[in-house]
């Protein structure tokens, strides 16, 4: 396949006989990398959920610290991930990044097959899933430039909703495939439950290693390297001298900070408040619900012409989903507080759509160039909260935890209210 020669998707001619097949191809093939990539990012969310009824003894905190582990590195990555697409080129960092993706998912399965292994390497083997948070980064400041500016909302939701998708597909996958009986007897054979009932935990690793290498390949031959986009990390590092960039960071922390977060918490967080329920199997559903709508998030703020109005409004919505949440959690009524949380996941959703929507406006002009490495450093920032919400419910209750995450929705709905939303302020995006 012939390499790009020249890019330039403002010019509208160039755009419709050149640039827009090259920007889709490379989207799709980007959309499916990304969701493997938060698959292995958030597989622990699961399978942790099973590991003491195979014959591991983990406490409570030592699991939420395993469904949190991820976050903490996949967060830390993101941070050198940004820069990667603009060192290396985009269509390289793909191809490696998503190959790596094979250590943990190889190394997952072998290891809950046994339980002897020790704590500190699930922990490790945990802590290898963050590669997987890591590529949201670097997959964002790839795709970004290949799409003219109105049409950046769109593009940049759909790479991003649809790969988050792969929270609530592993989610939803692994409760069913943890008991095919064919896969499992390929690579390992069985465990046993306290009824007696076989299930082959392996399953929710293995299943992912050859979509994994065929994504790899994809990823190899149809993928592109943009002309003119290299630059060094110094050239990028001026990021952090621009306030936006940090302003924009917490307001993408709010939003996706808390669909990743509570992803990770949300199986853990159903058994142990709702024990006879058995509700984990329906854990998919808020992250499915996060990530399908985030793409018209990023489609109605280039509509409304304003990624700042929909995230406003968007924000108070996140306030009373929460404070709906905490009602029911407080009136232990399983329905009403699975419905709310749904609700709380679907504003999420749409505020990660729009925040990345108005990135690429208030970095317009003469700093456009600094757009892509500012949507892969926030997204990094904001990967944090995959680690401390799970981390704050193993340490804290879940009413309390819920009230602290109430005010921090409410001073981002002031932030962005001045920054951006006013009649007067600073920056309309």
């Amino acid at each position: 396949m012939a390499r790009i020669q020249t890019w330039d998707v403002e010019n509208p001619t160039f755009w419709q006989t050149e640039g827009k097949k090259h920007a889709q191809r490379n989207l799709w093939i980007s959309v499916f990398s990304l969701m493997l990539a938060f698959i292995v990012w958030q597989i622990w969310s699961v399978t942790a959920v099973r590991l003491n009824d195979v014959g591991f003894n983990f406490t409570k905190n030592e699991l939420f610290t395993l469904a949190a582990l991820p976050g903490l590195v996949g967060a830390t990555c993101r941070i050198f991930f940004t820069f990667m697409p603009g060192i290396v080129g985009g269509r390289n960092w793909t191809v490696f990044s998503t190959g790596i993706l094979l250590i943990p998912a190889i190394g997952i399965g072998i290891s809950v097959q046994n339980p002897d292994t020790s704590y500190m390497t699930m922990a490790i083997l945990a802590a290898l899933c963050g590669m997987g948070g890591g590529n949201f980064s670097s997959s964002m400041a790839n795709i970004s430039p290949f799409f003219p500016k109105k049409e950046k909302g769109t593009a940049n939701g759909i790479n991003a909703g649809l790969g988050n998708l792969g929270v609530s597909v592993v989610q939803f996958v692994t409760p069913i495939v943890i008991f095919v009986p064919w896969l499992g007897m390929l690579t390992g054979g069985a465990q046993t439950l306290p009824d007696g009932s076989e299930i082959f935990i392996q399953n929710a690793a293995f299943v992912w290693v050859l979509p994994i290498a065929i994504m790899t390949v994809l990823a190899f031959f149809g993928m592109d390297n943009l002309p003119g986009s290299k630059q060094s990390f110094k050239q990028q590092s001026v990021i952090f001298k621009e306030k936006h960039t940090w302003i924009m960071t917490w307001l993408y922390t709010m939003c996706f900070g808390s669909f990743i977060g509570f992803s990770a918490a949300f199986p853990l967080l159903l058994r142990n408040e709702f024990p006879e329920v058995n509700a984990a199997s329906l854990a998919f559903l808020g992250p499915f619900v996060g990530a399908a709508i985030r793409p018209v998030g990023g489609w109605l703020s280039d509509k409304v012409g304003s990624g700042a109005k929909v995230t406003f409004w968007d924000i108070v919505a996140m306030i009373a989903a929460t404070s709906g949440v905490l009602y029911f959690l407080n009136a232990h009524n399983f329905v009403g507080f699975l419905t709310m949380f749904i609700v709380l996941f679907f504003t999420t959703g749409i505020a990660n759509g729009s925040t990345f929507r108005m990135i690429p406006f208030i970095f317009d002009g003469k700093k456009a160039a600094l757009a892509a490495p500012v949507l892969g450093f926030t997204a990094a920032i904001a990967a944090y909260g995959a680690f401390f919400i799970p981390k704050i419910f193993g340490w804290v209750p879940a009413n309390a935890a819920l009230t602290g995450f109430i005010v921090f929705y409410a001073v981002s709905l002031v932030i962005c209210w001045y920054y951006y939303s006013r009649k007067n302020a600073e920056v309309k995006c």
